[in-house]
Order: C-alpha cells, then structure tokens, then sequence
C-alpha cells in the first residue's frame, strides 16, 4: 500500500520553522569568528610592535576579530597575497604601493585602498662614507654624491631618483638588496637606508658617527608618507565595519605601544626570538623609539595620526613622479584613513 507523500508536510513545515532561525542564528557568529590575516612587509621586528599589542592585549578581540598575524620576508610580497585574496590586511609602505597602482593592471575589487595610514615622517635615508668610500673623497652634502657609486634598494628606487633628480645629482647607483656588506666592504660611497633599522645596524657593527655622513629625506624636504594599512577594494566594500575594526584596535595598539613601549618591546623580543631572527633588544629599542616618533607627531611639527591628507597624497605622486596616473584621493583612501577613527 502506497501512502500519500502530501501528508508529513505540516510536520517538515514546522521542523523548518524551528530549525532554519536557528541555523540562521548560529551562522552569524560563525562567519564572523573566521580569522583575518595580516601579512606583514618584512620580518618580525618593532617596525610592527603596535599590531603584536593589539593581538596580545585582546583590541582585536574586543572589537569581535580573530587575527593571524603573518610574517613578511623577501620572497613574501605582501600586496600581491591581499591582492589574490590569500590575506585580508597588508602593512606596505605608500610609495611601492603607489608605483604598483600606476603601472599595474588590476581590477577595480582587487585593487589595494588605504585603510590607516601610520608612518608620516619619512624615515628614508642615505647614509655615506663622510671620507668617501676611499677614505680621501669627503663627502658632506648631496651634491657630493654626483658621480658616486651609490646603492639603492630596487623597490625604492623611484622614491630615490626623484630625489637625486631635485638635487640635480646624477650617481652610479648599483642595486642594494638585503645586506649592508658592500657599502660596510666600501664598494659604494653611499647605501639607501631605513632611520629606524640600516642606520642603527650600521652602528651596531661598529662603525662610528663620525665616519658617516646622514642625509634624512624628511629633514631635506622629501615629504614621503611610509607605512599604512591596506586591503582590497572589494573586501572593504563587502564588510566595512569589520575593516573600520580591524584599523581601530590596530591604531589603539600602536597608542598603547607609545604609552607602554617596554611592554611593546617585550612583544617585539617575544615574536623575533620565537623566529630565531638575529636581533637584539637594543635595535628593537632603537627601532621602536624612531617609528613611534615617526607615526605620532612631536609638538613642534603636525601631522594627523592615522590619516592620509590629500595635500600628501598629490604630494607623493607628485614626488614618485606618477601624477596623472594614479587613482583618485577618494578612490584609494578609504573614509578610516581621510577623516580618521572614532
């Protein structure tokens, strides 16, 4: 005997009516408890120290996020992993991500926005033998470096020849990748260095004060923003309120780190020696003061924390030489970044 397959309907109807709110309930915190990954630019090291605070003293969690930290290094191009979706947030500096918006094609969702802008002051620098990489050639301003043998780091190097080239200073630049042993060995007069990192490492190794000659781009007048917050396009645009999160407990850790910066560096020494990276607590030091100063501005100078202006924006494509092809201030800094966290 066949039984009528109408008659178990009222009772799946009912079991759907309980069942599927509560699928729907559960489902929520669900999504939500996926983590977010950020990849760093390099290294564990104090150039990231307010991220590791935020991490370890619960912002993230605070703000209803799981986040996996993810070191850097140089096979690990932070953008492009966002960029593809194997990472949600990247720490990158503004003017490699700048050349890339000008010179790549990448789709409108996938394309990097500016999500918090953390270092203002560039911490760019040039750092010269003050006798000349022969020991009898001094070298004390930039026009000294004319002719040279100067090393620059590849992914900075537009930032570096628009600057030679309002000096009016033509060197023979030699690529520099991620050692200071030619310019330690004296084959160049002159290497590309970070204020917060080369420079101190130098020192480190021995080399005294005296023998180098310091050229600070921000102190010469190249007004270059460094260090921001990225993520794609189409990812700020589906889950805004979970981006505007994820940059206000990052920006709450980089405060704490500034009023806390043993307990930051304690982090800092946590995450490198747990990578076995060979540092020491004294850069690390060294490294955290520098970029806590180049993020919050001293009483005698004015930036905003966490913002983009748009004065700077035109002002670094106007110094990477990209103006006219670059996306517009509105298109890349996202409101977080333009009016600030609240």
């Amino acid at each position: 005997m066949f039984t009528s397959s109408r008659r178990p309907a009222p009772l799946i109807a009912l079991l759907l009516a309980i069942l599927l709110p509560a699928t729907l309930f559960w489902a929520t915190p669900l999504q939500a408890a996926q983590p977010l990954r950020l990849v760093l630019q390099w290294e564990h090291q104090a150039q990231f120290a307010g991220y590791y605070v935020a991490q370890e003293l619960g912002y993230y969690a605070e703000e209803g996020l799981q986040v996996e930290i993810v070191p850097g290094g140089p096979a690990i191009d932070a953008p492009t992993l966002v960029e593809n979706g194997e990472a949600d947030f990247c720490s990158a500096m503004l003017a490699p991500v700048l050349a890339r918006q000008a010179e790549t094609a990448v789709d409108a969702e996938r394309g990097l926005v500016l999500l918090l802008q953390l270092i203002n002051r560039s911490t760019l620098t040039l750092v010269a033998w003050k006798n000349g990489a022969d020991g009898h050639s001094p070298i004390h301003s930039i026009a000294d470096l004319d002719g040279r043998r100067v090393s620059l780091w590849p992914a900075f190097a537009t930032a570096y020849h628009q600057f030679f080239a309002r000096q009016g200073v033509r060197p023979q630049v030699v690529p520099q990748h991620y050692s200071l042993s030619l310019f330690l060995r004296r084959g160049v007069d002159a290497c590309s260095a970070m204020l917060y990192n080369e420079y101190h490492s130098l020192l480190q190794q021995g080399v005294n004060r005296e023998e180098l000659s310091l050229f600070d781009f921000h102190a010469l007048g190249f007004y270059l923003p460094e260090d921001g917050l990225y993520c794609r396009r189409g990812f700020y645009q589906q889950q805004p309120q979970r981006c505007a999160a994820f940059a206000r407990a990052s920006l709450r850790g980089w405060q704490t780190a500034r009023q806390q910066p043993q307990l930051a560096l304690d982090l800092v020494m946590r995450q490198v020696e747990a990578a076995n990276l060979p540092v020491n607590r004294a850069h690390m030091a060294w490294m955290l003061q520098q970029v806590l100063q180049a993020i919050f501005a001293p009483e005698d100078q004015s930036w905003p924390t966490g913002r983009l202006r748009p004065e700077d924006y035109t002002g670094a494509g106007t110094l990477l030489g990209l103006s006219g092809r670059l996306p517009s201030y509105d298109d890349f800094v996202t409101p977080e970044a333009r009016h600030g966290l609240h």
